[in-house]
């Protein structure tokens, strides 16, 4: 089949889970014969790149605002999708979902469409009321305007089942664990087995500012290493406030590669205390490591941690609980290790492989739908 992915930044994939998703899906799907094009922001990927892990990129402009990226990459990428001989048109998130009409109403080219929601984006602290009506317009479009919509987790369902919607379940996955060098982690000043580790965006709904204040109240001589892109805005200039003089907290910056394999192979212990997730592939990076992981107990979480066996949890927002089980957890490693044993044969039900085989039967069944003939 031929297919188009948009709605996602671009990839090679430098952040946000997202793009890994597209990434991660795209090059199985070509793996398995298809042919796929994946509609990239200009601002995102480099220029000069045509092609990563056999997908083809395809790289238009935006206005890059806050507000204004997302929508006019999305339009320009569906307008042009709807133009070519895609067999499917798969968008990705509530706000590209807004733009999943084009490929349907095109009169001159038949499409099947896909939509997978990844998050309730509208639910995220940073918008402001406008915005947030758009987002819940386009999760209403999400589950109206396509052929079949995916969502990324076991809430997602249940929160459209709730609206009368069905929809099909097809979570993240993880790539294999990956060989690491203790020997990268000198270049960021980090020993092996001597820091606590969070990974992911610097956005409101990721209440890093929690673990700040709750590592604060350790008494340990390990590190805290906060990896992730920064972009010195208000809000990651507040978590340095917050951190203060403490010389054990870390901001690393965006680690990718090796660095990023022996930040997670090496971590005495993956800290996650979001308000809103998808379903987490950070999460289940750290399993995959057969790290000891601690998250808030938000159901996306819950998903992947059973607590006490695979991973330990605390109350959201509590940071005396979070400072108290960080504590037990860098005191007890034993029994915290014995836990990211456990994850890491938990992860082995998070596939990428087996995530691109069930995409492509949704493709399947949306492309008989749509009246479209196999290549």
């Amino acid at each position: 089949m031929r297919i188009a992915m948009i709605g996602q930044k671009g990839i090679p994939a430098t952040y946000g889970g997202v793009e890994r998703h597209v990434e991660e899906l795209s090059a199985r799907l070509v793996a398995r014969g298809h042919d796929v094009t994946a509609y990239c922001r200009a601002h995102y990927t480099p220029p000069g790149i045509s092609g990563h892990r056999g997908v083809r990129i395809r790289r238009l402009p935006s206005i890059a605002t806050e507000h204004l990226d997302t929508i006019t990459h999305t339009a320009l990428a569906a307008a042009e999708a709807s133009s070519r001989q895609f067999d499917v048109v798969h968008f990705h998130a509530i706000g590209p979902a807004l733009m999943s009409f084009l490929p349907r109403i095109f009169p001159f080219r038949r499409h099947g469409v896909v939509v997978t929601v990844h998050a309730l984006d509208h639910l995220r602290r940073k918008w402001g009321p406008v915005a947030r009506w758009w987002l819940r317009r386009g999760e209403w479009a999400a589950t109206h305007f396509p052929h079949r919509t995916i969502v990324v987790s076991r809430r997602l369902e249940e929160h459209f089942a709730r609206k009368g919607r069905r929809v099909a379940f097809i979570p993240n996955g993880v790539p294999p664990a990956e060989a690491a060098s203790p020997g990268v982690l000198a270049d960021i000043g980090l020993e092996p087995g001597r820091y606590v580790l969070w990974l992911g965006r610097f956005v409101p709904e990721k209440r890093v500012e929690d673990i700040i204040r709750a590592f604060g109240r350790v008494r340990s001589d390990h590190r805290l290493v906060l990896a992730g892109e920064t972009d010195e805005g208000p809000y990651v200039r507040g978590l340095r406030r917050i951190a203060g003089g403490d010389r054990r907290v870390v901001f690393a910056g965006g680690l990718y590669g090796a660095a990023k394999v022996a930040a997670l192979a090496y971590a005495t212990l993956v800290v996650s205390a979001s308000e809103l997730e998808g379903f987490p592939i950070a999460v289940l990076e750290a399993m995959r490591y057969a790290r000891p992981i601690l998250v808030s107990d938000i159901p996306e979480h819950l998903e992947a941690i059973v607590p006490g066996k695979t991973g330990f949890v605390f109350p959201l927002g509590s940071v005396d609980a979070l400072a108290e089980r960080m504590d037990w957890v860098l005191s007890h490693p034993q029994e915290s290790e014995a836990a990211g044993r456990q994850a890491a044969q938990a992860a082995d039900a998070y596939d990428w492989d087996r995530v691109a085989e069930r995409t492509e039967a949704v493709y399947e069944e949306v492309a008989a739908e749509a009246g479209i003939g196999a290549p």
